[in-house]
């Protein structure tokens, strides 16, 4: 395992950044063990409901975590607002980086991670290969 840290500037997009430095890192399979910093927007999607709800104001990022592929991610996060009110769901596309964002992604340099369909869930799900095709 190799650790990684990564920090996003304002105006980032959490999700993409994270994916766009898996490929920038030459990865194939990476953890998002912790993230924080905070949000102008969060886009979560919230169990059993197919879109993401959409929040905005000043927000924490409490919790991050999920994995990487090459053909996408799975993160969960939680966000505070500026009340203290706390949601959390799985990260979608266009949750931007407020002020900072401060990640460690642990890059799994002996496996290839993939998201491919699961007849039994009817998501894309989590393939976990090494590299010798195990």
């Amino acid at each position: 395992m190799q650790a990684h840290p990564l920090r996003l500037s304002p105006g980032d997009d959490l999700r993409a950044s994270i994916e766009q430095a898996l490929r920038r890192l030459g990865a194939h399979a990476a953890f998002v063990l912790q993230g924080i910093g905070s949000l102008d927007v969060a886009q979560l999607r919230f169990a059993g409901v197919d879109a993401p709800t959409e929040l905005r104001g000043d927000l924490e990022i409490l919790t991050l975590a999920g994995s990487v592929s090459p053909n996408g991610a799975h993160l969960h996060m939680s966000v505070s607002d500026a009340r203290g009110h706390v949601s959390g769901g799985h990260v979608a596309r266009g949750c931007i980086v407020r002020t900072t964002a401060e990640l460690l992604l642990a890059l799994l340099p002996e496996h290839r991670f993939a998201r491919e369909p699961d007849a039994r869930t009817g998501f894309d799900e989590l393939v976990i290969r090494t590299n010798d095709g195990r």
